[in-house]
């Protein structure tokens, strides 16, 4: 047999520094908007990715729809309507902050992406006519067609237009380099962060980044409850590398976090049991709000907020009588604005009423252009659908005009999970932060993912935006700092290894991951008290001291995927001691003690950190962040002043020709 080769040159244990204004660690679309407000700004900026920017992260194969685009000229509702639905959906355990930038500031992010050359409108008026289309503007509208603040997009043409931007700006982009470490210093008696460290996952290069400021926009965790070795890109609906790597950055840091402890059933995570997202028929998000049958070909009937049977496709679409607006789309835990479809009835009562299993998704049954969107644009432009699904589906014959898709489950969960299968999905934990979006840690922002009760496309774009000036805004006033080489000469040491491991008697990345997942099952699963946490965390410890020293891989890709579990290791730490420190069960968070009667009786945060070696936690309330327009329009009267008086795609962002 031929030996293979490693096709890269080899440069492990080289050094390569490098500085900047502000640093963006993560190349997804949070951190891509992050390094363009900050360019704009007149900002050096470096961007640091693990994969290829031009199509990495949650959004790199494209997305579907935009959400709380309230600002879009036909928009019904307000910033201020929605962002409060979002908080008070979520019983007050949402991020208000974020959510009221994402509903202020959305839509200027979508007029951004058409000035780089991505796609918002129907421009070869394929749709004409079209409930869910405005002939004025061309725009295209999903969910609730009478509100009209959520845009269908053709997402897949974003982050090349995006890349082509920032390089347009002179934004330096560091492909191939995973972020691994924050360089953290103290001054003044505060903890302030000065750069970061990473290596190149190609060559092994050890990489320095210097900043003034820098902006953390990497992915939310995932792989913790749920991995299987044989069908590793089915583990997770995310790319495999999204991993919450800038969660365990933060944690070892000592940054704070919140809602760590919130875990939901399983849902996009399909490991080895389950078929891919969006690849079974359904009447949720991509596929909303498509007919369904059941085995002997009877329609299941749509019913209002209130009951009531909808005897239209269009009715789907619309407010009950008295209903203001619905909401719909991945943020959406326990829906009470909006109807939900079919699975409104439970499985059950659906069976006790005469439906017969298996059910299927049958857009046959649909006006012709609701067909088409759903199949064409929906289905085509979300994650990991327009080749795997929409292409192939396809190509092996499937005409959606005369065939149905199975529908597996009563909504849109494609396998029955078990209870101790937990995912963090739908607003789940992540950093802690201020208006600015600014972490405990001086010089350290973060968006996107990254934040606490994150949404989706329109949330990461827009808190990246505002991330980024808002770190640029710093570094106007900030010098660059010294790091301690001690820091680097640590990380370096950490990194490298798993390269000088006995291989003989060495254990893989998979392996580990296997064992931390069920690890988390066992101990961090449906049901919580003390003795199984902290038998979990005992367990993690031991992983520590005998398997991770074992750790052994043969080159720069198979050690990034051992930082990978590294950091899934140190992010299941983190979510253990946060749910130690929540003393009562509740509802909100999917959150269940055995070893307490006690529900919760008023809402709070409880914040987590890591300082030298002890956990240290505080409580927040729920409305820390006060009435959501005063305090917005307190910290951005440049950016509303900008907007008001100047043209502002093309004069302020100096891309006309874009």
């Amino acid at each position: 047999m031929q030996e293979y080769k490693w096709p890269y040159a080899n440069e492990v244990g080289e050094k390569e520094e490098a500085a900047c204004d502000v640093l963006v660690l993560g190349g997804g679309l949070a951190g891509c908007f992050a390094a363009i407000a900050a360019a704009r700004k007149g900002k050096s900026v470096i961007l640091v990715e693990k994969g290829k920017t031009e199509h990495s992260g949650s959004a790199g194969t494209g997305f579907d729809h935009w959400e709380s685009a309230c600002t879009n000229p036909c928009s019904e509702v307000t910033p201020e309507e929605i962002a409060w639905a979002y908080v008070h959906e979520q019983d007050g355990y949402s991020n208000g902050i974020a959510h009221y930038i994402e509903c202020r500031e959305g839509y200027d992010r979508l007029l951004d992406l058409e000035s780089f050359g991505g796609k918002i409108r129907d421009t070869e008026d394929e749709f004409t006519g079209a409930a869910f289309r405005d002939e004025k503007t061309k725009l295209m509208f999903a969910y609730d067609y009478k509100n009209r603040f959520t845009l269908r997009v053709w997402g897949s043409t974003f982050k090349p237009a995006l890349v082509k931007a920032m390089k347009k700006l002179g934004v330096k982009i560091y492909d191939r380099t995973e972020a691994t470490a924050l360089l953290t210093t103290v001054e003044n008696g505060r903890k302030r962060g000065v750069g970061a460290m990473g290596m190149d996952v190609r060559t092994g290069k050890f990489r320095i980044f210097r900043a003034k400021t820098t902006v953390l926009t990497m992915s939310r965790p995932a792989r913790v409850w749920l991995f299987n070795s044989d069908t590793v890109g089915l583990c997770e609906f995310r790319p495999l590398q999204s991993i919450g790597s800038g969660h365990a950055m933060g944690y070892r840091a000592g940054m704070e976090f919140t809602m760590m402890e919130k875990s939901v059933r399983a849902e996009f995570s399909a490991a080895g049991r389950s078929f891919p997202p969006y690849g079974a028929g359904n009447n949720h998000n991509t596929w909303y709000a498509a007919t369904m049958v059941d085995a002997r070909g009877v329609e299941i009937p749509y019913v209002d907020r209130d009951g009531n049977e909808l005897k239209t496709v269009l009715e789907r679409y619309m407010p009950a009588k008295g209903q203001k607006f619905f909401l719909k789309g991945g943020v959406i835990d326990n829906p009470k604005y909006e109807y939900r479809g079919p699975e409104t009835l439970d499985f059950e009562e659906l069976i006790k009423r005469g439906y017969t299993l298996p059910f299927y998704a049958d857009l046959s049954r649909m006006p012709e252009e609701e067909r088409r969107v759903i199949w064409g644009v929906m289905v085509g432009e979300e994650g990991k659908t327009k080749i795997p699904i929409l292409e192939n589906y396809t190509k092996r014959g499937f005409d959606p005009q005369k065939h149905m898709l199975q529908s597996y489950g009563t909504g849109w969960q494609s396998a029955n999970f078990l209870e101790q299968e937990r995912q963090l999905f739908g607003a789940p934990g992540g950093i802690m932060h201020d208006w600015d979006l600014k972490t405990n840690i001086d010089g350290i922002y973060a968006a996107g993912d990254q934040l606490y009760a994150s949404d989706c496309a329109g949330f990461a774009c827009a808190t990246g935006y505002y991330a980024g000036r808002k770190a640029a805004e710093q570094a106007e006033h900030s010098t660059l700092s010294e790091y301690a080489v001690s820091q680097v000469e640590a990380e370096m040491e950490r990194l490298y290894a798993p390269l000088y491991a006995d291989k003989a008697n060495g254990v893989s990345w998979k392996e580990l991951n296997m064992a931390i997942a069920k690890a988390m099952q066992n101990y961090c699963g449906g049901v919580k008290c003390d003795a199984l946490l902290r038998e979990g965390l005992d367990l993690l410890q031991s992983y520590k001291k005998d398997i991770v020293p074992r750790l052994t891989c043969e080159n720069p890709h198979d050690l990034m995927r051992t930082h990978e579990v590294l950091d899934i290791l140190t992010v299941s730490e983190l979510i253990l001691n946060a749910c130690l420190l929540r003393r009562e069960s509740s509802q909100p968070l999917c959150f269940k003690r055995t070893d307490s009667s006690q529900m919760e009786k008023q809402g709070k945060h409880i914040v987590i950190r890591m300082e030298d070696g002890e956990i240290r936690s505080r409580e927040v309330s729920l409305d820390f962040f006060g009435d959501l327009k005063t305090e917005y329009e307190k910290q951005n009267a440049d950016y509303i002043y900008e907007k008001q008086n100047a043209d502002y795609i093309k004069e302020v962002a100096g891309l006309e020709e874009l």
